[in-house]
């Protein structure tokens, strides 16, 4: 079993998100204890965000001319990511809540991954996915509540995430959150007490 693990905070290891996604993982690992880990930390690894050569690298160009230089550099790397997602038998994403959603680090490295003709093509019933489905786990801090009576403050992680790994063929996905870090440390534990019951009817 392969497992691929993102991070995105720039607390690294010490951030809630990278401490939620820790739980999962031993959990996985507990029922596979051989299982191969591949960590990508997009924070202290951080990749290219598209530009007008990326945009044409990405989209392939139009008038014949060949791609050189940055452009096909940054179209390997995608090629490579891309390579680390079909091989994982499942995925781990751990990422704060930064301004209502993903972190810029994390979504980079979608536009990287969601791209048309290899993860998706569109059709006239819409855009189909080509990766086969596994499990993707996706663990969530947030300052706020996110969900729930408590939250006062919008949520475009969750529902842009659901709508985005499907896109290329993620469907099963589950989402564990620890809401409202900035109330101190008591309610953090309080939170990831509340996170290993629901790991532990899962």
């Amino acid at each position: 079993m392969k497992i691929l693990h993102i991070t995105c905070s720039p607390r690294g290891q010490q951030s809630v998100s990278y401490r939620l996604s820790q739980r999962v993982m031993d959990r996985l690992l507990s029922q596979h204890p051989s299982a191969q880990i591949v960590t990508r930390d997009l924070w202290a690894e951080p990749l290219p965000h598209v530009d007008g050569e990326y945009a044409g690298a990405l989209g392939g160009t139009r008038d014949g001319t060949k791609l050189a230089g940055r452009a096909m550099s940054w179209l390997a790397l995608s090629e490579r990511l891309i390579g680390e997602l079909r091989d994982a038998d499942c995925v781990i994403i751990a990422t704060p809540m930064h301004n209502f959603t993903v972190p810029s680090a994390l979504k980079a490295w979608l536009d990287h991954v969601v791209r048309i003709g290899v993860t998706f093509n569109v059709t006239p019933e819409g855009k189909i996915g080509t990766l086969a489905d596994r499990p993707v786990y996706i663990a969530v801090s947030s300052g706020g509540y996110r969900t729930g009576e408590r939250a006062r403050q919008p949520d475009f992680l969750e529902p842009y995430l659901r709508a985005i790994l499907p896109t290329i063929g993620l469907k099963s996905l589950s989402f564990f959150s620890v809401e409202s870090t900035v109330a101190g440390p008591e309610a953090t534990t309080a939170a990831f007490a509340a996170v290993e019951r629901e790991l532990d009817a899962a």
